[in-house]
């Protein structure tokens, strides 16, 4: 089993803590996104992994390392390929064509997710969808009488369905994909200037390949601030219900109230922490109150009372507001 994980996109609705990060490396729950994406795949993969591409921009040699190591971590090939411009998701699936061999999974780094991962090898493939209130912002598909896909819509006006995709995808065969991503490139099949998966996978629904439509529990986005703040609360209350706290943690008259996640070498001194917090490896904390946020790593807070907020790299916040979306390497002082 192949997996390709197109995360090139610059992610500007979570800017600006993805202008010195690449959005699917924001830490949730003290993993970064795609950690998290790329390991609850292999855990619910009950068959050997071949490669692991993840389709990146130009992130540099950390980026890149850390990314091949994740790979390594689950006894997969890891691989960078990279879509140095933005020409849709079909164009980021074909930079890592060569895996598209055999069985793979494509899974866009921009979502989590807690799925029945039933890989029904009579069909085609599975397409995960998530079935929401309002799907005039997705992607849907629509199911012909025997329940296979038939048909793909990017943001309905007018009602069609109600099952959004979730951008996560199994192929019996990624050689079909292949080549009607390839014709898409060929006959340059565009819209809005980009090559749209969507449109390939009409395709092969048109040649008569089935796809299953994939149950989805929970659906988490990481899309911006407010949601990813979300989505680290819920991975908390599932992966570290009573928190956890690394053994190198140096905790002093304080309070940690569950679901937290404490990193390596993290400091804190008469404060309160929790519940929904994560908190960063190196950063330290006293004399303060946080709720439901995520602070990433070799921060510093004193004094300051912060909710719902997530607070970069390299921080200084001393006697702060309550609410933050703050950047890398930033001060706040505020007169006591």
């Amino acid at each position: 089993m192949n997996i390709i994980i197109p995360m090139a996109g610059m992610g500007k609705r979570l800017r600006p803590h993805t202008l010195t990060v690449p959005k699917p490396l924001i830490p949730v729950a003290g993993k970064a996104i795609v950690q998290h994406l790329v390991e609850d795949i292999a855990a619910l993969v009950h068959e050997p992994l071949g490669q692991i591409v993840f389709v990146t921009g130009r992130f540099g040699n950390e980026t890149e390392k850390m990314l091949l190591d994740i790979a390594s971590s689950l006894g997969a090939t890891g691989r960078i390929a990279y879509q140095d411009d933005a020409l849709g998701t079909a164009h980021a699936v074909w930079c890592a064509h060569e895996a598209l061999e055999g069985k793979v999974i494509v899974a866009f780094a921009d979502t989590l997710f807690r799925a029945d991962f039933k890989m029904d090898d009579q069909k085609d493939g599975v397409l995960w969808v998530k079935q929401i209130a309002d799907p005039s912002a997705f992607g849907v598909v629509k199911l012909d009488e025997a329940g296979n896909i038939c048909d793909f819509i990017e943001k309905p006006k007018t009602f069609v369905g109600d099952l959004a995709m979730i951008g996560i995808y199994y192929f019996k065969e990624g050689k079909e994909l292949a080549k009607e991503i390839q014709y898409l490139l060929d006959n340059n099949v565009t819209k809005g200037g980009e090559y749209q998966l969507p449109d390939a996978l009409k395709r092969l629904t048109d040649r008569g390949l089935h796809f299953a439509p994939g149950k989805v529990d929970e659906w988490m986005d990481c899309g911006n601030a407010a949601v990813t703040i979300e989505t680290n609360e819920k991975v908390l209350k599932h992966k570290y219900p009573e928190s956890y706290i690394d053994p190198s943690a140096h905790i002093h008259q304080s309070i940690v109230i569950a679901p937290c996640f404490i990193g390596s070498g993290v400091k804190i001194e008469a404060s309160i922490i929790g519940p929904g917090v994560s908190l960063g490896s190196g950063s330290a904390v006293s004399n303060a109150r946080l709720i439901r946020s995520i602070i990433q790593k070799n921060t510093v807070i004193d004094g300051a009372y912060i909710t719902n907020s997530m607070v970069g790299n390299q921080v200084a916040i001393s006697s702060s507001p309550s609410e933050l979306s703050l950047g890398d390497f930033n001060q706040i002082k505020t007169p006591r």
